[in-house]
């Protein structure tokens, strides 16, 4: 995110919507505290604004830049050691926002969506998600740099006009592709139905709102059972009603759920079990937080951290 000239204007408006519509929603207990479980120390990522669990790669997180940053993900550990970075193929960059892996065409075939969908000035005609199977990668060795793609281009529109976003949601159940925006005291839902036309412009439909606004980022768990978005300042976790589409989650009751105090704070994503989940901001060599769950799975292997 660009930040503009009434940046600490919008910097401010969260934490009165944080009193104001989320000072009666529920506070969780379910996950623990926030734990620094690594630093970004690559140079190449100086603006971090979104970031997914891997599935097929355990262990690896994927993150990218903001506007300005080239058609490229970054694939780090968990604890934020750069592993390699991937071009892909037949993308650009104008404001990348968020990122989110799930099933593409092919429901067996893993997926990373991109969000070109920053707009700053809400001047944008239309915005681009883009489409490109997961890579194999190694998750011990660094791979350095590979091309992947090239990706399939999905071309959206809002249906009341341009909207500034940072906030990419896939339904792994249904594969629609979900949009929140950001600057309104509200943030509006949105959704393109599967299957999403990757040659002709497709007409979002706008299917909920949310009891706040200025959200950042946001993820749904493995399962599609449940949806985390974030703003600067709060978080919230909803539950899927059983049956009923992702989007009816954002009508029932929200959990507020922990976050550290993240100076340009934008990304979350659950971890590759959608138990826990981590954080990280938008600046130089950030920090990446894990928020474990309170009863972890026998299985879950979570972050070690530093020692």
């Amino acid at each position: 995110m660009r930040r503009s000239p009434y940046a600490h204007i919008a910097a401010i408006l969260p934490l009165i919507f944080v009193g104001s519509s989320c000072g009666s929603a529920a506070r969780s207990d379910e996950f623990l505290p926030g734990r620094q479980v690594g630093v970004v120390q690559s140079d190449l990522l100086r603006e971090v604004s979104g970031i997914a669990a891997s599935r097929r790669n355990p262990g690896v997180l994927w993150v990218h830049n903001d506007s300005g940053g080239g058609a490229r993900v970054y694939a780090i550990d968990t604890e934020a050691k750069l592993l390699g970075v991937c071009t892909i193929r037949g993308a650009t960059a104008r404001d990348w926002e968020d990122i989110a892996v799930g099933p593409g065409p092919d429901p067996n075939e893993h997926c990373l969506y991109i969000g070109d969908i920053g707009d700053n000035q809400a001047n944008r005609r239309e915005v681009t998600v883009y489409r490109v199977p997961e890579p194999r990668i190694g998750t011990t060795t660094p791979f350095g740099q590979m091309t992947i793609g090239p990706a399939e281009t999905i071309t959206l529109t809002y249906p009341d006009g341009p909207r500034d976003a940072e906030t990419l949601l896939i339904d792994p159940l249904t594969r629609d592709i979900y949009i929140v925006s950001k600057r309104t005291m509200f943030s509006r839902v949105y959704r393109a139905a599967f299957p999403q036309s990757t040659t002709q412009r497709t007409t979002m439909q706008y299917v909920a709102v949310m009891p706040w606004g200025f959200a950042t980022g946001g993820d749904v768990s493995r399962d599609g059972q449940r949806v985390i978005v974030r703003g600067m300042f709060n978080a919230s976790l909803w539950e899927r009603p059983a049956g009923e589409p992702l989007w009816r989650a954002f009508s029932g009751k929200q959990v507020q759920i922990p976050l550290a105090n993240e100076p340009q704070g934008e990304a979350i994503c659950f971890d590759a079990q959608g138990k826990g989940y981590f954080t990280i901001s938008e600046m130089a060599h950030p920090p990446l937080y894990y928020f474990a769950h309170t009863t972890p799975a026998p299985q879950e292997s979570a972050p070690a951290g530093r020692r």
